[in-house]
């Protein structure tokens, strides 16, 4: 993974958040915390917390007496997700690496973690720590993309994107967040951080944009694709959501436009 993939700072996090978030992580979210709130939990760590989508879901449907703690890798996502929240006593923000948690062991009675697994440099062992904070009985909570094959806009807009810079082109979408979907894979390396009850299921949904390029906005500048473009040519940034809105109105039509998204949800217990 390279180091820009994990860089969401200027225009970024507020993109991400008013464009990617309904197209394709409000579904997944309202999913996630129903199935987090379903355990009852007193205390509830998030990590690669982004722009808060998860918790404001999650957040109502905890306990009066529950304690929430969000943490992100990334302070410009923390911050922008704290400013959306509105006061909660319940809720502590907090910097953290997931790899490396600030928190002694057993405090957490379930650890969620949206669309995040995928940035982690070591997988493994930020899996081990998810289960050395959890308490006896918990849960960790996490989604994945599935191939990118599976999720019509990424694939769209990465071919598109790439026919402008043919020597070298952008692939951050197939590489970090499609880029982990091996279900063997995932189902290994969290045996090898110690869980025993691994549950994983893989769910369709249908991502909804205004419009093309309202999809391709979202894809092109809400996302660190938006880096791997400036960083070959901060001038060609229009030109490739122009090609990535053209990629995508040719293939779900001109007006609103619907097209597949699909991801892993795991469930692993200790």
């Amino acid at each position: 993974m390279a180091q820009s993939d994990k860089v969401f700072a200027g225009a970024i996090p507020k993109f991400y958040d008013t464009l990617m978030v309904p197209l394709i992580f409000g579904g997944y979210a309202a999913d996630m915390a129903e199935l987090v709130a379903a355990f009852s939990p007193g205390a509830v760590l998030e990590t690669a917390a982004g722009s808060g989508v998860v918790t404001r879901a999650l957040a109502p449907k905890l306990g009066t007496d529950a304690r929430y703690v969000v943490t992100d890798l990334n302070q410009p996502m923390l911050d922008y997700a704290a400013a959306r929240q509105g006061a909660d006593s319940r809720i502590e923000w907090r910097q953290a690496d997931a790899l490396a948690l600030p928190f002694e062991d057993a405090t957490f009675d379930a650890v969620c973690c949206q669309f995040g697994a995928m940035f982690f440099p070591d997988r493994v062992a930020g899996y081990a720590e998810a289960r050395r904070v959890l308490r006896r009985g918990g849960r960790f909570v996490f989604s994945v993309w599935d191939r990118i094959e599976e999720n019509a806009f990424a694939d769209e807009v990465t071919h598109a994107v790439a026919a402008v810079f043919p020597q070298d082109p952008p692939l951050f979408l197939v590489r970090t967040p499609h880029g982990y979907h091996d279900i063997a894979l995932i189902r290994e390396e969290l045996k090898r951080a110690g869980f025993a009850d691994i549950e994983i299921g893989t769910h369709e949904k249908l991502s909804r944009a205004p419009s093309a390029r309202d999809a391709a906005i979202a894809y092109c500048q809400g996302t660190p694709l938006r880096n791997e473009i400036e960083a070959r040519d901060a001038s060609l940034l229009q030109r490739a959501t122009d090609r990535a809105t053209e990629a995508i109105a040719r293939c779900h039509g001109e007006g609103p436009v619907a097209g597949k998204i699909q991801a892993h949800v795991i469930v692993a217990a200790g």
